[in-house]
């Protein structure tokens, strides 16, 4: 409940009595929010949380992920087990107490990285805002202290901390500027608008004063959409809408501050309400390892089956064992009993120390993302210094095996700033930096036209549309310096880019404009008419007075709508082929052109014109088809005067980056929420979708429409067999598209179209629409995916996809704290995949193999020592060495495989992207693999038990009548399965290192020192076996224990080495190559066998495939419209049918007047 700040009021004051009697009213289909009035009913916090747990929810939640870890299960049955008196072979603590440990260890560590959540989420939670007192006094306050009703006061380039009503603002009407590209993607401004009853409001004196109510919707996920009422005291109720809502997650840009009114906060804010839960996310190898354990568990029930059973046929042969097996005084002997024994016994196939090891190995490598200088950026203007960061370590594998990337556009791929670099005028190309062709540069234009050549006028007329035809306010900084606010960022570029001629953008007026041009004259220009660029029209027109008096249109726009309106005169169409061949010069770039046109309009005509304008302006029916007619006639008989060409600006190394993912054979799609013009262009520039690439366009304006655009296309891809394969083809859809192929029905086919496409760009989604396309495609290919994000807009997806990568150093966004790992660049991703995911994957695969093979190896002995003792139970081992095995003298081995193991420099793997294909099939884990191991490990076990037992046969003595016994069996066993075990680690190594050299052979040794030890300790230490004194001399002074420790091991790993060598010499592999090529340091690129399988017969195909679509295709003039504007690279940001039409927004300001 809300209290006021700065004082309470009295219980009898009859604003409170108001207050809790409107507080009761409901419509049940609301909220009814008061204003500066104690709230009626408790709202949710504006705290807000991202992470996995918190104090009563970790114990219950993480036991939970835990035990979906069969491993875990098993290893808790087993310690229950063994507690039962007279039935466990080998203590009571032996897996209870590890069980404990590992559990106790992966929850510091799950604490740890929850606890880094926490802080973020503490960042946001502690910012300060300013909050209205009841005296009319801002107060600063947390962003986790706002309640709905408070009052706010945002200034200049903050985030909104709740969704609010804008009330009031810095610029006339209580307009202002924000920036969405957080929420949507969008680059453009959007600007909003005060309600004429709260926008004279600015003193906060008068704001304090205010009452009323406000009557709202109920929160919803929709960001478009909003429908209120305001209710002032004694005053009629004012409709409010989406023009007034300022969005959480939105920044206000451009407006000096604005007064806002909370009406949603925290997780009911509709930026929350499009995020999901922070899911509890499994490696495919965890997956994949539990349903192995599965598989074993049944191997391990049915040996002890075997076992118990071999028990039960001894025992009631007739034959008297009590000479060899003590009759048991307890009465655990029956079937059932043995069983147990046995299952005890035999529990080790699944090693408990596995989950130590992956703990340990994920913690450190996690940690060598976060300490790798390459994904290290600093930017010392932006004040960014920021590393990698690995927000879990539970997936490090999975950045390994990774085939599709989801990747935002604004923020991610883009830096959302616009730059002019280039323009055609008069079929003359002005282009500092151009490498091909005469180059002219900004100095050139600007002394062509003072000189008086190459068409001064047109040149003169370019930089007055640059200067006069847009919608941008200049604005006066202290410091002196001109600043520009556009809801546009390309028309903000257009003026910005005059300068570079000396021509500015002066003021503003109601009525005028006025510019100074490159001779210091100021000009000004009457503006007459305004006709408003819309995604439809892809154009924008001003009808201006000159100064000289003519009357003038100036437009500008896509080519495909300007080119078509050019006037049949030679001197109006004499350089059409020149500015083509710039366009697509400029596309070619990456670039966003605009075609410039001017017409002349005689004053007679242009009042006949304008009647019909404002008669059409003024329709109650049809207004839209009745302005757009008129305008249309106006906009004819056009002169081309050139292009212009501006650079959406990409972070570095993007289109390097994604040529990389390409050739690594990851689908990258884009998932924007920007228009499809601008989302296509970034698709050009980044590589992702190139000049010789066919464009698949739907979009749809109905169900049906959907279904019969999927299917005709893939009825003529099927007919070539080219479905499912990565063909040369880029699909392009929206947000209105998605609503139908989305829908149970169409699912399937809209994922074949899909996954059949080399480049999939979805535009003007909803963030929900982001995680929806992630899902369909873990559906229904169960590829392994990759969310790449930097703002709240992309927070879903990111939580959807098997990894979540967000973009960190950027100020106040939430990707990089809802992610799974946090980079600060998108260039980083090849090399966050390529080298530390390649690595963790090969890394993991090897240390989980390695781990149940040394266990098998060592623990199916006893299987085969049963089969010797009359299936007593009996251990060939001491008990105290079976705990040792896996702590001391075989731990080291799969840390340096977890660790230092890798096949291929950084440097290789970032440079021939090639070398992801094997991590990425997952050849290196999966389930034939994983039962080769095993195969292997129980053909080791039997040679490793019976060669020993064979050569102790009829028995050894020593010169001091010792005798051998089981247990100088089970400790010669025991040494060759170390040693054997060891050097096995060391074949499978592809890079040795000192802690490789060290985890070996220290292994060994330390066995043998343990050895010698142990042996000479009783009867010192009482806990100690009695009957392992002296066994250190027994063994080392046997001949024969020295001849099996030279031909056990090596016969036992012959063919190992043998198969090793074989695949590597005969059955070369592109990384064998490589790797042997960098021991020898030789030249790499002659290996490399290549990313990119020729396409020419399947551009063959498409080709056919689109003369088929184009001849069949209803739309094909809208088809050829929309190619021709993607060839020559148009684009163009402006907020459409946004709060306030342009051309009443520009006759608002006077900017020549005080603010």
């Amino acid at each position: 409940m809300r209290s006021n700040v700065g004082g309470e009021e009295d219980q009898g004051n009859p604003r409170n009595a108001d207050a809790r009697a409107q507080a009761e009213e409901s419509d049940g289909q609301g909220r009814r929010i008061l204003i500066n009035l104690p709230q009626g009913q408790k709202y949710k916090s504006n705290e807000i949380s991202t992470a996995k747990y918190n104090l009563f929810t970790f114990i219950p939640k993480f036991l939970f992920e835990q035990f979906r870890r069969y491993a875990n299960i098993f290893f808790l049955c087993i310690g229950l087990l063994q507690q039962i008196p007279g039935v466990s072979p080998t203590g009571k603590y032996v897996t209870i107490v590890p069980l404990f440990v590992i559990l106790t260890i992966t929850a510091v560590k799950e604490m740890v990285e929850d606890i880094k959540r926490h802080k973020a989420d503490s960042k946001v939670n502690h910012t300060k805002v300013k909050v209205l007192t009841s005296a009319g006094d801002w107060i600063h306050k947390k962003w986790m202290e706002v309640c709905v009703g408070d009052i706010l006061n945002i200034e200049n380039s903050s985030f909104f901390p709740a969704d609010l009503i804008l009330l009031a603002s810095s610029e006339p009407q209580g307009m202002c500027y924000i920036e969405t590209a957080n929420l949507d993607g969008e680059t453009n401004l959007k600007i909003r608008s005060g309600l004429v009853c709260t926008s004279e409001l600015t003193d906060p004196k008068n704001l304090a004063r205010l009452t009323g109510q406000v009557e709202a919707e109920q929160p919803n996920r929709s960001l478009y959409e909003f429908a209120g009422n305001i209710v002032l005291s004694g005053e009629q109720a004012v409709p409010v809408s989406a023009t007034q809502l300022l969005l959480r997650g939105a920044r206000l840009r451009n407006t000096n501050w604005v007064h806002g009114l909370v009406v949603y906060t925290g997780h009911e804010s509709k930026l929350l309400m499009n995020s999901t839960k922070a899911p509890l996310k499994r490696s495919t190898v965890d997956i994949v390892t539990n349903y192995q354990i599965i598989f074993l568990f049944v191997i391990l029930v049915c040996l002890s089956l075997i076992s118990a059973i071999g028990n039960l046929v001894k025992g009631n042969n007739g034959e008297d064992h009590e000479f060899y097996i003590k009759a048991d005084s307890n009465l655990n002997n029956g079937f059932g009993w043995q069983f147990i024994t046995f299952f005890i016994l035999y529990n080790n196939l699944i090693p408990i120390s596995l989950q130590v090891t992956l703990e340990i190995v994920k913690f450190i490598q996690a940690y060598y993302m976060n300490w790798d200088e390459a994904m290290h950026y600093i930017d010392p203007e932006m004040g960014v210094d920021s590393y990698a960061l690995a927000r879990t370590s539970n997936l490090n594998e999975e950045l390994g095996q990774i085939k599709y990337v989801f990747s935002d556009k604004t923020g991610t791929l883009t830096r959302n700033v616009m730059e002019y670099k280039k323009c055609s005028v008069a079929g003359v190309m002005y282009d500092p930096e151009r490498e091909f062709g005469k180059q002219l540069g900004h100095k050139d234009l600007v002394d062509n036209l003072k000189q008086g050549t190459n068409s001064p006028e047109m040149i003169s007329d370019f930089l007055t549309l640059l200067t006069v035809c847009h919608t941008v306010i200049p604005e006066q900084g202290e410091d002196g310096v001109t600043r520009y606010n556009a809801a546009s960022p390309d028309e903000k570029a257009l003026v910005e880019g005059a300068e570079k001629y000396d021509y500015r953008f002066v003021a503003r007026r109601p009525e005028s404009v006025t510019i100074k041009t490159c001779t210091g004259k100021m000009e000004t220009y009457q503006v007459l008419n305004v006709i408003e660029f819309t995604s439809t029209r892809k154009r924008m027109s001003i009808v201006v007075k000159t100064p000289s008096g003519e009357i003038k249109l100036y437009i500008k726009g896509a080519d495909s709508v300007i080119l078509e309106r050019l006037g049949q005169n030679r001197e109006q169409r004499e350089h059409y082929d020149t500015t083509l061949n710039h366009l697509e010069e400029f596309a070619k770039c990456g670039l966003r052109t605009l075609c410039l046109g001017v017409a002349t309009i005689p004053l007679a005509q242009y009042e006949e014109w304008n009647r019909r304008w404002l008669v059409a302006s003024t329709a109650i029916n049809d207004r839209e088809e009745q302005i757009d007619e008129v305008a249309t006639s106006l906009e004819t008989n056009l002169t081309l005067i050139g292009a212009t060409a501006i650079e959406d600006k990409l972070q570095d190394q993007v289109p390097e980056t994604i040529e990389k993912l390409l050739e690594a054979n990851i689908h990258v799609w884009m998932l924007t929420g920007d228009k499809q013009e601008t989302a296509i262009n970034i698709a050009k520039s980044c590589r992702l979708h190139r000049d010789n690439s066919d464009l698949f366009i739907i979009n749809s304006r109905s169900p049906e429409e959907a279904r019969e655009e999927i299917q005709e296309q893939l009825r003529e891809l099927k007919k070539d067999g080219l479905v499912g394969k990565s063909n040369d083809i880029t699909l392009v859809t929206d947000g209105k598209s998605l609503n139908y192929t989305l829908l149970p029905d169409m699912r399937k086919d809209f994922i074949d179209l899909c996954t059949s496409c080399r480049a999939v760009v979805c535009c003007r989604v909803s963030p929900i629409q982001k995680a929806d396309m992630v899902e369909l495609v873990k559906e229904h290919t169960g590829a392994i995916t990759l969310s790449i994000g930097d703002g709240a807009n992309d927070v879903a997806m990111i939580q959807k996809a098997a990894v979540g990568v967000g973009i960190s150093g950027n100020e106040g966004l939430q990707a990089a704290n809802s992610a799974d790992f946090a980079i600060a660049q998108f260039r980083f991703l090849s090399r966050l995949l390529f080298v530390h995911g390649a690595w963790n994957y090969s890394r993991i695969s090897k240390v989980i193999l390695y781990s149940f093979y040394k266990n098998i190896t060592l623990y199916i002995i006893e299987l085969w020592f049963a089969i010797y003792n009359y299936w007593s139970g009996q251990v060939i081992y001491e008990r105290w060495t079976i705990g040792m095995y896996n702590l001391f003298f075989t731990s080291a081995p799969p840390v340096a495989l977890g660790l230092f193991d890798r096949t291929c420099t950084a440097a290789t793997r970032e440079e021939y992207p090639s070398l992801y294909h094997s991590t990425q099939k997952s050849e290196f884990f999966n389930h034939r693999e994983f039962w080769k191991w095993i195969a292997n490990s129980i053909v080791h076990s039997v040679l490793l038990f019976w060669l020993p037992q064979m050569a102790m046969y009829f028995g050894v003595s020593w010169e001091s009548g010792q005798t051998d016994g089981y247990l100088v069996l089970g400790n010669t066993v025991y040494t060759l399965v170390v040693v054997t075990t060891c050097l096995k680690a060391g074949i499978e190594m592809d890079a040795w290192t000192w802690f490789s050299h060290g985890s070996i052979w220290g292994s060994i040794a330390l066995w043998f020192l343990f050895l010698v030890i142990y042996s000479h300790i009783w009867p010192s230490a009482k806990f100690v076996a009695s009957n392992m004194a002296g066994m250190s001399e027994i063994l080392l002074s046997s001949p024969v224990f020295w001849f099996c420790l030279l031909l056990v091991p090596t016969v036992t790993l012959l063919a190992d080495v043998a198969f090793r060598a074989i695949k590597t010499t005969v059955f070369t592999t592109e990384t064998d190559k490589i790797r042997i090529a960098e021991v020898m340091n030789k030249e790499v690129a002659v290996y490399v066998e290549g990313g990119r399988r020729p396409i020419s017969e399947t551009s063959r195909l498409l080709r056919n495939v689109r003369k088929r679509f184009r001849k069949n295709k209803q739309r094909q003039e809208e088809q050829a419209t929309m190619e021709m504007d993607v060839r020559h690279g148009y684009a163009f940001s402006q907020e459409e049918a946004g709060a306030v039409s342009q051309g009443e927004y520009i006759r608002r300001y006077d900017t020549t007047r005080p603010r």
